[in-house]
């Protein structure tokens, strides 16, 4: 690095920025490879190994491999937003954000006993059937909305930041790429189905860990070794333990990181239907948990690869801050600027580390398409449509949802360029819906005393003070009214000329740089928002539930409830109890122990004469 400096002695920063711009013919052939290897997996699936109906396109038959399902776990969760926005957030912040695994663990432990055990007992193809069997169809409908909404807020965020690291290593403009990158990936998984994309998935997540490991251990070669990174990460006090300050309004600490962000992660990997989706097309309950597994141990190597290239990035650019003097324009072309400086003399590196990023956003991007045609068909049509579909009425319905949200992403892609740094706006957009969706899964599977009004009122009402609080915080962040203090960095040592940006040399140890009595409420961690969302929903639920007529919670399928939750609920001794003149969906306790629990059987569905024999014995 020191080298490459000096060669650029007496020039503009501008100019350096140029030289920087390395991407040669066999960069582009590398990246054109693996944007190919995807044409042709979606292809196959398509037009050679068609799919067989709905069941197959969506979730594979329900007979997928467990290893290739886990992998497509790790690399639909990881998008470009983490693995760019992870290295950006440690080399701004600090290392705290890694600890961020402890949330990881505790869902994946949460996942495995709770919520797992029911998606996977009842054959579902899209999680939100499931709201439906627990309340009614408006529950149902609200759930799916709010997946929608997640989805596409999500996806642009996914589309823009490769996008961003493409034209920082090529100059191309970011919405001259996008769309041919978004075709490509609109195309294999509208025709291919879940099967295209989780082998796409195997592919990428392949060329995803071969980039970042590449891009670490040459990285860390130039600067002098492991004992060197490490020294000058502990000076500029990037490296430190966890914070185990107690004020929620401390942007990361132990408990916001650990606590806030396990419920982040519980919606995102326990009850979306992106995630869901693939441990439903796994065969078994204990081939789903394998996979689970695998895909915890995948996330902790990436989440540590990548806070590792936080540190890299700043052991590199430790003299001369690239923000500062506008080498890069924007936080989030950080790491493809390392790529550039660690690996631009190799002709063919930096197209294998830029077709890494682009690997993670199509992996995402095919992820959500495809869950959202689960979505489509199996929430918004079926339910409301007495029609019944043809098998190519089905397919073709599937394979439009795909393509007319994937434009609408596309479209998006313009706002999602002026809303500033991508891993903390991706968390704090994502609340708005995350909060009540984990809220309204949880009062199902947890409480049954919920009713189906109780619900929807405490869902709608989360939805609605969410989206005011996470939308408000945004803009003041996105506009620099809300500002968070940033581990210093120095110029002292740069050998070019430059005007800085803004002055980011002066250190502030403060929580919160702004403080506006009026910024007050806005300022509690954003890792806490999906928290607060999913505690408003249940609360909000409880009390909406006993004002009204609470649930009986031997009324309720047990095969909707999680596995601890059924234990402590004692079926009824009789099939009715004369004093309400009411027949129950179950039989005896000794009936149920023999069969199971049965099948919900609404109460209208009875005969008179069957109600009147029943409450005679």
């Amino acid at each position: 690095m020191d080298d490459y400096m000096k060669e650029t002695l007496g020039l503009e920063v501008e100019d350096v920025e140029q030289a920087m711009k390395k991407f040669a013919w066999a960069d582009y052939m590398v990246f054109l490879l693996m944007l190919a290897m995807c044409l042709v997996i979606g292809a196959y699936f398509g037009f050679w190994k068609k799919s067989s109906g709905a069941q197959d396109y969506l979730v594979g038959g329900r007979n997928m491999k467990t290893l290739p399902v886990a992998m497509s776990l790790v690399a639909s969760y990881i998008s470009g937003i983490s693995l760019l926005g992870i290295p950006t957030e440690v080399y701004v912040y600090g290392i705290q954000y890694a600890y961020i695994l402890g949330g990881f663990l505790l869902m994946s432990l949460v996942m495995s006993y709770v919520y797992l055990p029911v998606f996977h007992g009842l054959n579902l193809t899209s999680t939100y059937e499931y709201l439906e069997m627990r309340f009614d169809k408006k529950v149902h409908l609200f759930g799916s909305l709010l997946f929608a909404i997640s989805t596409i807020t999500w996806l642009p965020l996914v589309i823009y930041v490769p996008a961003l690291a493409f034209n920082q290593v090529t100059g191309i403009n970011v919405h001259l790429i996008t769309p041919v990158v978004c075709v490509i990936c609109i195309f294999y998984t509208s025709m291919g189905g879940i099967k295209a994309v989780v082998w796409t998935d195997v592919i990428q997540i392949v060329i995803m860990f071969g980039a970042t490991f590449l891009v670490a251990a040459k990285g860390t070669i130039d600067v002098g070794g492991l004992e060197s990174l490490v020294h000058r990460n502990l000076d500029s006090g990037r490296i430190e333990g966890p914070n185990l300050d107690i004020d929620p309004m401390a942007r990361h600490t132990l408990w916001s990181l650990v606590i806030g962000g396990f419920f982040h992660v519980m919606h995102s990997g326990a009850v979306n239907q992106n995630m869901v989706q693939r441990y439903l097309a796994l065969p078994s309950l204990r081939a789903a948990r394998v996979a689970l597994w695998l895909f915890f141990v995948g996330v902790v190597v990436i989440v540590s690869t990548c806070s590792y290239l936080g540190l890299l990035i700043y052991a590199t650019f430790h003299k001369c801050d690239p923000l500062t003097t506008m080498l890069a324009r924007e936080k989030d072309q950080l790491l493809p600027l390392l790529v550039m400086v660690v690996l631009g003399d190799f002709p063919g590196l930096p197209g294998i580390c830029l077709a890494g990023n682009f690997s993670a956003a199509l992996s995402s991007l095919s992820t959500g398409l495809n869950s959202m045609a689960a979505v489509v068909l199996e929430d918004f049509y079926k339910p409301f449509f007495r029609r019944d579909l043809t098998r190519e009425q089905t397919n073709l319905l599937m394979k439009l949802t795909v393509i007319i949200f994937g434009c609408i992403c596309v479209a998006l892609v313009f706002i999602a360029e002026k809303m500033g740094q991508v891993l903390q706006l991706q968390i704090s957009i994502s609340a708005i819906s995350n909060g009540p969706a984990l809220g309204i899964f949880t009062m199902g599977m947890m409480i049954p005393w919920i009713n189906a009004q109780g619900c929807l009122i405490g869902g709608v009402s989360s939805l609605v003070i969410m989206s005011w609080w996470c939308i408000r915080t945004t803009s003041l962040v996105a506009s620099g009214d809300l500002t968070f203090p940033e581990k210093p960095v120095s110029t002292d040592g740069c050998h070019y000329s430059f005007t800085p940006k803004h002055s980011r040399l002066s250190t502030n140890f403060s929580d919160i740089v702004h403080t506006d009595e009026k910024f007050m409420i806005y300022r509690l961690s954003y890792l806490w928002y999906t928290l607060v969302g999913t505690f408003l929903a249940i609360f909000i639920g409880l009390v909406a539930s006993f004002m009204n007529k609470p649930e009986d919670p031997r009324d309720v399928d047990p095969k909707l409830l999680a596995p601890f939750v059924r234990k402590w609920i004692k079926p009824r001794e009789y099939p009715n109890e004369p004093t309400d003149g009411i027949i129950y969906a179950y039989g005896s306790s000794q009936e149920y122990k023999e069969n199971g629990a049965r099948d919900r059987v609404s109460n209208n569905d009875i005969p008179l004469e069957d109600r009147k024999v029943a409450e005679i014995s």
